[in-house]
C-alpha cells in the first residue's frame, strides 16, 4: 500500500477543533444514522481507478469493493487528512491521501475512472470550479457517484437551512452549508446523471438541517467505460 506524506506547510483549510468533533461525530454515525450502508451503496460496482475528492477521515475506504485497483484520496483539513491515512491502513485496497482542494486537485488531466464526492459539495467554496475539476480529471464516460446535503422539501425546514447557511452553521461546522442544490450545480457542470435518489438521515426520528440528502451517479459526456455497462450503484429514483 503506498501512503504519502500528511504534512503541509500550506494547508488550504484548517479547521482542528471542528475536524476533531466530526471525527468522533462520524464514526458514531455510521451505525445510528445509516451511514454505513449509503456508503456502501454509493461506492457499490466502482471499478479502476479513482478519486475521492474531500475523503475527510476516510470512513469510505473499507466500502471499496476489490475491483477498485487504486484510490487517491484528497483531503485539504490537516488533522482529517492525518485520521484518513490511518484509516487507509486498514482498506483492502491501495489508497494514496494527499493534501489538495475540491478546486484545484493535484492530478492529471483524464487520469480516472470514477470520482467520488461524499458530502463535500457543501463545504467547497467553489461548487462550479470543483465540479469542473472532477470532470477534468475523469476519463471520457468516467462516473461521478455522490452523496450530498440538499434543499429540504418542506418549506419550514427549508427556511431554516436557508437562515442557519447565512448565519453561524458555516462557521460552527468547517464551512458546511445545508441547502446547497447539488443535483442542479451537477447538471449544470455538463454531467450526465443517470441515477438518484432523495435519502434521509437519519432515515427515522428528529428531523435535522442535514437531514435531507441526494444519492446517486453521473457520468462525463462521452465514450462508456469498457465494463460499465450493468455496474451496480446508487438505486435509481422511480
Amino acid at each position: 500500500m503506498r501512503l504519502r506524506s500528511t504534512r503541509n506547510p500550506e494547508d488550504a483549510v484548517h479547521h482542528p477543533v471542528f475536524a476533531r468533533y466530526y471525527a468522533r461525530m462520524s464514526v458514531a454515525a455510521e451505525t445510528t444514522a445509516g451511514l454505513a450502508r449509503i456508503r456502501t451503496e454509493l461506492l457499490s460496482g466502482l471499478t479502476g481507478r479513482v478519486i475521492e475528492i474531500g475523503a475527510g477521515n476516510g470512513l469510505n475506504f473499507t466500502h471499496y469493493p476489490p475491483t477498485v485497483s487504486e484510490v487517491v484520496a484528497i483531503e485539504p483539513e490537516r488533522t482529517l487528512r492525518q485520521l484518513a491515512v490511518r484509516s487507509a491502513l486498514g482498506a483492502g485496497i491501495p489508497v494514496d491521501v494527499i493534501p489538495g482542494t475540491a478546486e484545484t486537485l493535484p492530478v492529471g488531466d483524464e487520469t480516472f475512472d470514477a470520482a467520488v464526492l461524499s458530502l463535500v459539495l457543501c463545504t467547497v467554496r467553489d461548487v462550479r470550479r470543483s465540479l469542473a475539476e472532477a470532470q477534468r480529471v475523469l476519463r471520457p464516460g468516467g462516473e461521478l457517484r455522490f452523496f450530498e446535503h440538499v434543499r429540504a422539501d418542506d418549506r419550514a425546514m427549508a427556511t431554516t437551512q436557508r437562515v442557519l447557511d447565512a448565519t453561524l452553521w458555516p462557521l460552527l461546522t468547517g464551512g458546511c452549508h445545508t441547502s446547497r442544490d447539488a443535483l442542479a450545480a451537477i447538471e449544470a457542470a455538463g454531467f450526465v446523471v443517470e441515477t438518484h435518489r432523495v435519502v434521509r438521515v437519519p432515515e427515522s426520528g428528529v428531523r435535522l438541517p442535514t437531514s435531507a440528502c441526494v444519492l446517486g451517479v453521473a457520468r462525463r459526456p462521452g465514450a462508456r467505460l469498457e465494463g460499465a455497462e450493468g455496474a451496480e450503484g446508487p438505486a435509481a429514483a422511480r
